[in-house]
């Protein structure tokens, strides 16, 4: 999180972490398919022979506060090759949240298991506690043969404290979902350490609704909460 008060405008930094091909990169495209074309950056993919995304994807989405702050939520995804992992750790620097995209395939626990720990070993290699940032776990790939029953993946949302998000990202399931609740828990920390109702007059429903404002939420579970701003395909 970057706040700056001379300038009025807070930066806050989503990371979305996980095994290669476990759905980071659909997950940004998604999004920003449905985010308005006037409020949404250019979205960055590269792609190389042995990863969908070397560096990182950018989706910086900008609005004014009530009380005239400028705000960007800007997100990332890493890279998931092993041999990224230096990579991985950089972009990481100065997450607010991190969205956790797991592949739900039973044959993919152990991948899954493996890139957990190496995001708190990143966390902690970048001075974060793994215990202050927020993270939200997306089971994705919920359509194919071998994926977790949902009874199985209630059971990984009773064991941890992290919010559970099932998806099928290729097809726009679940990707709104997650977002929401990575930025919820993203702000309400943020809130906690630097008290953005009381400093900027920034309230966890305005934060939610500027960015909700500016997304098509058709067909989705926030569709009630936040109605749909149709999206003009570009």
């Amino acid at each position: 999180m970057q706040l700056n008060h001379a300038q009025r405008e807070l930066t806050v930094k989503i990371v979305y972490y996980g095994p290669g091909l476990s759905g980071k990169t659909t997950n940004l495209q998604m999004v920003h398919q449905r985010t308005a074309s006037d409020v949404r950056g250019r979205l960055l993919t590269v792609e190389t022979h042995d990863d969908r995304t070397l560096f990182f994807d950018l989706l910086p989405v900008f609005f004014s506060t009530a009380n005239g702050f400028k705000v960007k939520v800007k997100l990332f995804t890493v890279p998931g090759q092993v041999i990224h992992n230096a990579t991985r750790r950089i972009v990481l620097q100065g997450a607010d949240a991190v969205a956790f995209i797991a592949d739900s395939r039973r044959s993919m626990g152990p991948d899954n298991n493996a890139y957990w720990k190496n995001l708190l070993e990143n966390m902690r290699e970048n001075g974060l506690d793994p215990a202050q940032v927020p993270v939200v776990i997306q089971y994705n790939k919920r359509d194919l043969p071998d994926a977790k029953t949902d009874a199985e993946i209630e059971e990984t949302r009773k064991k941890g404290k992290e919010p559970v998000v099932g998806a099928i990202a290729i097809r726009g399931v679940g990707v709104l979902e997650t977002l929401h609740a990575v930025l919820q828990v993203g702000y309400r920390a943020i809130d906690a350490r630097a008290g953005l109702t009381k400093n900027i007059g920034l309230t966890e429903r305005e934060f939610l609704g500027q960015v909700f404002a500016n997304i098509d939420t058709t067909g989705t579970e926030l569709e009630k909460a936040f109605p749909p701003r149709k999206v003009e395909a570009k």
